[in-house]
């Protein structure tokens, strides 16, 4: 991979670009707070060549939201469910907004 290559990646909220202790910084939170959302597998770091936990800007914006019900009193374990749940019911609403459109642009037959 070239340096103008690694650039390019930077855009990419898949990337992982973060090492475990930059993203604890980040977020304002422990090491063992992402050990336990990774155990609870709200997110699964990649590893770098040497074992390294990597996390993407994606990652830390799930984490994010984990760490915000844990401050308000949420279970580690709860808030991982919750985060889940949000984003099946996110995505449950974006198919469904794509389900009407489709029906509403569709032909009704004409009246006989």
């Amino acid at each position: 991979m070239t340096a103008d290559d690694s650039f390019g990646r930077l855009d990419d909220d898949d990337y992982p670009a973060y090492t475990m202790g930059r993203a604890a910084e980040m977020l304002g939170t422990t090491q063992g707070f992402l050990r336990a959302i990774g155990e609870a597998r709200l997110i699964t770091p990649l590893r770098s060549a040497g074992g390294h936990r990597r996390y993407s800007r994606y990652q830390l914006r799930i984490a994010a939201r984990a760490r915000e019900l844990v401050d308000q009193g949420t279970p580690i374990e709860a808030a991982c469910r919750i985060v889940i749940l949000e984003a099946q019911l996110e995505e449950a609403q974006r198919l469904n907004a794509e389900y009407r459109h489709a029906a509403g642009s569709a032909n009704p037959p004409a009246a006989a």
